[in-house]
């Protein structure tokens, strides 16, 4: 549909949207008109995001959002504040009809006041025409992956059972007890065991392929000593073989390029700084165990949120999005 996206990101000092930055300064088709932060404005943008100095010269704009929003040619703006504040956004300031949305918070996930759910692996033909889009939960993005073949075709029969570790990243940038290198060096620990709120998009994804799934999704997340990542380990009654369920697999995933069935066990260093899910499956005793690994902030966030960007503007999925992990 067009060769320069205009960009503008909201919230733009918080590990979203840094990540976002990092992206979008080396997208093809991106150019940044703005990037709005109200605790960084006026600042330049390397120094927050440390790593970006030498590769842009973009201050933080702290400029009214209307002002902003009323560029005549900004086609795009990404919601990157925190949960609650996209919604409040929106309401205080209208954004044209000609700017399409993408928000990374939990706001609209529901599918509320014209958002699309953005999981492109799900709902890409939905996807496409979409003017809002609500990126999915880090944790719902590996757990969704992990189940959609098997939702497809009918055959989630029986509970399925996660556990799920993620990096430190996906409590957000700012501080807490949790976050704090003391704490979380050297330690593990479980929260929000069996209540996580994306247990619901979960949900909602899964019956949009299996109408009528009803059996509990028993959702156990860890907190890990690292700072990037997912791994999720899924396990549900599967009659099948392991060779019966790799080709669901790969046969669902086919046309999409950043999800890969993996013969090999997976870690989370070969996902870590791409856009990537790889999965592995395993069968034993009547349960087929998927493992699920992504990059929380890519994947599971701003690199989710340049896809679906791309999908939306009519460029190859992948565009821009074929990042290097840190494999050692």
């Amino acid at each position: 549909m067009t060769n320069t996206i205009n960009i503008g990101i909201i919230g733009g000092a918080g590990y979203t949207g840094g990540e976002l930055l990092r992206i979008l300064i080396n997208h093809p088709n991106a150019r940044l008109a703005f990037v709005h932060s109200k605790s960084q404005a006026g600042k330049p943008v390397y120094n927050t995001h440390t790593d970006l100095l030498g590769d842009t010269d973009l201050l933080f704009s702290g400029d009214e959002p209307a002002a902003l929003l009323a560029q005549p040619d900004l086609n795009v703006i990404f919601l990157c504040s925190g949960h609650g504040e996209s919604a409040k956004f929106l309401a205080e300031n209208p954004v044209p009809d000609t700017v399409k949305v993408i928000d990374l918070s939990t706001d609209f996930r529901d599918e509320s006041n014209g958002f699309v759910y953005g999981l492109p692996e799900l709902q890409r033909e939905r996807i496409q025409p979409a003017n809002r889009i609500a990126n999915p939960g880090c944790f719902a993005t590996s757990i969704e992956l992990a189940l959609l073949p098997l939702a497809n075709a009918g055959l989630l029969q029986d509970d399925v059972h996660v556990s799920a570790i993620t990096g430190s990243t996906g409590a957000g940038q700012a501080l807490s007890p949790t976050t704090h290198f003391t704490w979380r060096n050297n330690n593990i620990s479980i929260y929000k065991a069996f209540t996580h709120q994306h247990l619901k998009e979960i949900r909602q994804s899964v019956a949009a392929l299996q109408t009528g799934f009803d059996n509990a999704i028993n959702f156990v997340p860890y907190r890990g000593d690292y700072t990037r990542g997912i791994m999720a380990n899924v396990y549900t009654t599967f009659t099948g073989s392991r060779e019966e369920a790799k080709a669901l697999y790969h046969e669902y995933y086919a046309a999409h390029p950043f999800t890969h069935v993996s013969d090999a066990p997976i870690d989370l260093k070969q996902v870590v700084n791409t856009n990537k899910c790889l999965i592995h499956l395993e069968k034993h005793d009547g349960q087929l165990l998927i493992t699920s690994a992504i990059d929380n902030l890519t994947k599971g966030a701003s690199g989710q949120a340049v896809q679906n960007m791309n999908l939306i503007f009519g460029l190859p999925e992948d565009t821009g999005l074929r990042l290097k992990s840190v494999g050692f």
